[in-house]
């Protein structure tokens, strides 16, 4: 998502030769623009949200104005969304508040934008001091950091007709996405543009392909029981932020009886999502790609 966004950048300043970018530092409450968040704007075009409503219609005009006058240095606004608030009301009024940092671009800062496409496992400082890849200088007054690398990562296990819905859905979230599949050549997961990796290999291997971890979430949705079979006796004893498997109830209740029978507690087979996803009654591989990836989303946001 981050380089995503950013690539839009390169090319819209290579376009247009100076834009005003927002980024979300800080948000509380019930705001509709939450940390991160970032929207570009042009003399003639803008990309991306800072929450959108009337504060963002708003805040697009302003930085037009912006543009209409000399280079500027970064600085923040405050946004406060209830009209009884004494300064900085957004125009909404749905509780929460939030912090924009604006920064002027233009064709100098190409090469900073090539250092963020470039880099590998690093952090976007956004402070007073501007926009820093890496070590950044100190900050005194304001600052955000961001990852570059996505931290959620998703392994898919399954190259079928779901497994290429979810990746697509999920290419438009905060997920980086690796795909697995035993079979050779299979024709949608050659189809399959929206992963960052995809590999064949062999099920009894799975556990070597899939890390363990607190943002690792891990889908299943092979091509029968007997793969289902192999692979989640290989990983259900490890650690994962989720792991789930695509099946109908009376599978799950056969496979949660063999595996208590071959030795799982009831404590593992708890943690397994199964049949998965939000039960929406889904009957497409899209309406079954959505529900899983909501249920994604819920267990990501849950503490937020």
């Amino acid at each position: 998502m981050v380089l995503d966004f950013y690539k839009s950048v390169h090319e819209l300043l290579n376009q247009e030769q100076r834009l005003v970018l927002m980024v979300v530092i800080a948000n509380e409450g019930s705001s509709p623009g939450r940390k991160g968040f970032k929207m570009m704007v042009s003399k003639s075009q803008m990309l991306g949200t800072i929450g959108g409503g009337i504060m963002e219609h708003k805040l697009v005009e302003y930085a037009r104005d912006l543009l209409g006058k000399p280079t500027f240095s970064p600085f923040i606004k405050h946004q406060i969304h209830d009209k009884a608030a004494a300064t900085d009301q957004s125009g909404m009024i749905c509780s929460g508040q939030q912090t924009i940092a604006f920064y002027d671009l233009n064709q100098d800062d190409l090469t900073l934008i090539n250092s963020i496409l470039t880099s590998k496992n690093s952090t976007i400082t956004y402070s007073e001091n501007g926009i820093q890849i890496g070590l950044a200088t100190p900050s005194k007054v304001w600052k955000y950091e961001e990852p570059i690398s996505l931290p959620n990562k998703v392994y898919i296990i399954g190259g079928g007709h779901v497994g290429l819905a979810l990746s697509e859905i999920l290419s438009k979230l905060d997920f980086e996405i690796h795909l697995f599949d035993h079979r050779e050549n299979l024709n949608t997961m050659e189809a399959n543009s929206f992963v960052h990796s995809r590999k064949t290999i062999e099920f009894e291997t799975i556990e070597q392909h899939v890390p363990e971890g607190d943002s690792i979430y891990v889908v299943i949705m092979s091509f029968g029981y007997r793969t289902d079979a192999i692979i989640i006796r290989r990983l259900l004893n490890r650690h994962y932020k989720y792991i789930g498997m695509l099946g109908s109830q009376e599978k799950m209740n056969t496979l949660r009886k063999d595996l208590l029978a071959d030795g799982f507690s009831q404590k593992q087979l708890d943690q397994l999502h199964a049949p998965i996803g939000i039960q929406i009654k889904s009957e497409t591989a899209a309406e079954i790609a959505i529900s899983v990836a909501a249920q994604l989303i819920q267990v990501k946001n849950q503490g937020l």
